[in-house]
């Protein structure tokens, strides 16, 4: 966790600036002054990326990840549920995992034009890397060709919590 953490925080320390709106890229300015400079004991400013993307897309390798995320994004359940659902159903399927979870929030109907999404890959190493997308159309899941159409109906699911240890 440690080492991912430090991976996805070099991520969002690049990415922030490419996307995030100015007042939350002046927020994280300012901590970052009084911290270093004034070395002031103040925790380090954490941006809402909320204000930049309508949908996450978190690589779902393990819950511990999912689970940390989504304390230090403040995301809330709706945007973790796609990374949720996409191993309840499909298994952990690697970086492709981050392409069903596209693919849930489209079956919900949930991507309107204009959209922005942040697709979030862990992989081996340990590597961290992001995909930015904007939404050229809103997709009407009754036309579109997914492969969660077929029980789509049924999600989400309670999917329980599980000790570390068992997980």
């Amino acid at each position: 966790m440690v080492i991912a953490g430090e991976a996805l925080k070099t991520n969002i320390t690049t990415l922030g600036p490419l996307v995030l709106p100015v007042s939350e890229q002046l927020l994280f300015f300012v901590t970052l002054v009084a911290k270093k400079i004034f070395k002031m004991k103040i925790k380090p400013y954490i941006p809402d990326f909320k204000l930049a993307f309508e949908h996450f897309c978190i690589h779902a390798g393990g819950r511990g990840v999912l689970d940390k995320l989504e304390k230090n994004l403040e995301l809330t359940e709706w945007h973790m549920e796609p990374s949720r659902m996409t191993p309840y159903r499909f298994g952990n399927t690697s970086s492709s995992s981050l392409w069903y979870e596209l693919a849930y929030s489209e079956a919900k109907g949930r991507i309107k034009k204009g959209d922005r999404i942040w697709q979030i890959g862990f992989g081996s190493g340990f590597k961290c890397n992001s995909a930015v997308w904007r939404a050229m159309r809103a997709i009407d899941p009754a036309k579109e060709k997914n492969p969660w159409m077929d029980e789509i109906d049924e999600f989400p699911v309670r999917v329980p919590k599980v000790s570390p240890l068992v997980y």
